[in-house]
């Protein structure tokens, strides 16, 4: 008798510099659909495939895990391959995955919903910079923390763009907002327990999220209701707004004033130091059962409508 489990493809890797979180979200992912024993999986490592070479991984795959962080993995370029090989995969389409990972798109997007968010400009070579400092500089459109620097000076500024620039052509800089760090995972639209993150080092860097074990998370933290609530709301705002699916995670930091929105990720990490495997699990979703519910969402609603979806022409860098 033939096994009549859905064939699933967690794929993984990708030229993004967040490819080695990538490929501990995918061995994760892959480890959970087995351990639910309700799938047949399979995983691959890609780096940039073309339509050609995708087809060709993806073989006889019923549905697709993308387990990719970063701008062409999770921003728009390999969701346009996967709508036009016509396979259902997890995540967002590919304009609300390239909105959410331009930081700035999505900040012009909410605008009208008087969202609070740090001020912020946009930054190329040779441009002004006319934010006081202190100000954060990180890419405009990547995540994880890669490339981000905390500037208290102009000259610190200044440095901090001859380092980046001749990799990173736009930069944000944002005005830096001393609070405190709260993030909150959807998943099937559903608003997950909100985490407060208290890194042990000066922000939340790359190590602090995914080498370092010094780092505290902090379920339910103690907020005042209506803070609690704020963040619930804006969460759900952005990701309708922006026209997410499935999985995503909004990050806040939180003053006196209320919270700050920051971003929205439209897949987020999945290691076993990833926020929204360890919210969901508070939730009563531990990881098989996670990862379960997310490939039931692509393999129910199958090949995207409309036909395949472009990314969007024009928006801030």
């Amino acid at each position: 008798m033939s096994d009549t489990k859905p064939r699933i493809l967690v794929i993984m890797g990708g030229p993004d510099a967040e490819r080695e979180v990538s490929l501990l979200s995918g061995r994760e992912i892959a480890a959970a659909l087995r351990d639910s024993d309700r799938f047949q999986v399979r995983e691959a490592v890609i780096d940039r495939p073309d339509a050609e070479e995708l087809h060709g991984i993806i073989g006889d795959a019923e549905a697709v895990f993308p387990a990719l962080h970063g701008r062409w993995g999770e921003g728009g370029p390999l969701q346009v391959l996967l709508e036009e090989l016509a396979v259902p995969y997890v995540g967002s389409r590919p304009k609300p995955a390239a909105l959410a990972m331009n930081k700035l798109a999505s900040k012009t997007l909410l605008a009208p919903f008087q969202v609070r968010t740090p001020r912020a400009r946009l930054l190329e070579p040779g441009s002004p910079c006319d934010l006081e400092p202190p100000v954060v500089l990180k890419p405009v459109d990547d995540g994880s923390s890669v490339d981000l620097r905390l500037c208290h000076s102009a000259e610190a500024i200044v440095a901090a763009r001859a380092e980046l620039h001749p990799k990173r052509h736009y930069l944000l800089a944002e005005e830096l907002i001393a609070g405190r760090e709260i993030t909150v995972g959807i998943v099937r639209d559903e608003i997950l327990p909100l985490i407060e993150i208290q890194p042990k080092t000066s922000f939340y860097d790359y190590e602090a999220k995914y080498t370092r074990d010094d780092t505290t998370y902090v379920l339910s933290p103690d907020l005042p209701e209506e803070v609690a609530r704020e963040c619930r709301e804006v969460a759900e705002t952005a990701y309708r707004t922006l026209g997410c699916r499935d999985v995503a995670r909004v990050d806040f930091l939180v003053d006196e004033r209320g919270p700050w929105f920051l971003e929205i990720n439209t897949m987020p990490g999945f290691t076993s130091h990833s926020l929204v495997p360890m919210a969901a699990k508070a939730h009563g979703w531990p990881m098989p059962e996670l990862c379960g519910a997310l490939i039931e969402c692509a393999l129910e609603r199958g090949v995207s409508p409309g036909g395949p979806q472009r990314l969007p022409a024009e928006m801030p860098a």
